[in-house]
């Protein structure tokens, strides 16, 4: 039996990119798989996964169903392990998780020649956060701010950043700001922050990524300094190529057959 189905599950799903994504790279590849779209809720997962046949080859995942995937997965990646996060599975005799939300935002960032960063703050404390902190530990971060309109959320990354070796100090979102290498923010779409605070952290907060991107762009980008400015598009991208290798052979670290052409195809369905 092939295992040829694959899709994106959460809730909501409809706005996804990930079917576009993946069919352009899977065409440019020469794969006839399939992949699909489906709304499905926190309580519901296990219930959907556990219907799955052996055609069913793997699964994306986006809110609110990492961490449900997290717990679902039989091994996981080092990303996966540190961040308590699985966007993707791999299904077979033994279901292993991963997390290339990191990957994608460091692949994001090195695009815009965004490298390295010694000093970050991260806007909001949700599950993309501790993404976005192993990624800074990754690029060199020793020191990382959290800001968040409930700075008691950020336990969680405080922790996390001791295990990273990433000193971490969690504060509210509106308040003094000092002056930072890079700002990753992970608010969701739509959020406005207030104009003052906005022009601080656009004026000491080095460049930006902001993991929305629709629409584009959000308040915060449009408010920014002179820094470099980077969309989730690119999150979105590089995730989702790291997730294609993963489909393909298991690993995503290892490049794809033709990776430059698959991944031009892939930006050109965005």
């Amino acid at each position: 039996m092939t295992r040829s189905r694959l899709a994106v599950w959460g809730d909501p799903i409809a706005h996804s990119k990930s079917p576009d994504l993946h069919s352009a790279a899977y065409r440019v590849l020469g794969l006839d798989w399939e992949y699909g779209r489906r709304q499905v809720s926190a309580e519901d997962f296990v219930t959907n996964l556990g219907a799955l046949d052996g055609t069913w080859r793997g699964l994306s995942l986006t809110m609110p169903l990492k961490e449900e995937a997290f717990r679902a997965a039989g091994r996981h990646d080092r990303h996966a392990e540190l961040t308590g996060a699985v966007n993707t599975l791999l299904l077979g005799d033994e279901t292993a998780g991963f997390n290339t939300d990191v990957g994608g935002i460091i692949d994001a960032l090195a695009e815009a020649d965004v490298a390295a960063a010694e000093t970050v703050r991260i806007l909001g404390a949700g599950a993309t956060a501790a993404s976005a902190l192993v990624a800074a530990a990754e690029i060199g971060a020793s020191r990382a701010e959290v800001r968040a309109r409930r700075p008691e959320r950020a336990s969680g990354l405080v922790a996390l950043g001791e295990r990273l070796g990433v000193v971490v100090e969690a504060g509210p979102l509106v308040g003094p700001v000092v002056a930072v290498d890079l700002t990753i923010a992970t608010l969701p779409s739509g959020t406005s922050l207030p104009e003052l605070t906005t022009a601080a952290l656009g004026e000491n907060g080095g460049a930006l990524f902001d993991a929305a991107y629709a629409p584009w762009p959000s308040a915060l980008a449009a408010g920014w300094g002179s820094g470099v400015v980077v969309s989730g598009l690119g999150m979105l991208l590089h995730q989702a190529v790291r997730q294609i290798r993963i489909f393909h052979h298991g690993d995503p670290a290892i490049t794809l057959p033709d990776e430059d052409v698959v991944v031009a195809a892939m930006r050109a369905a965005l």
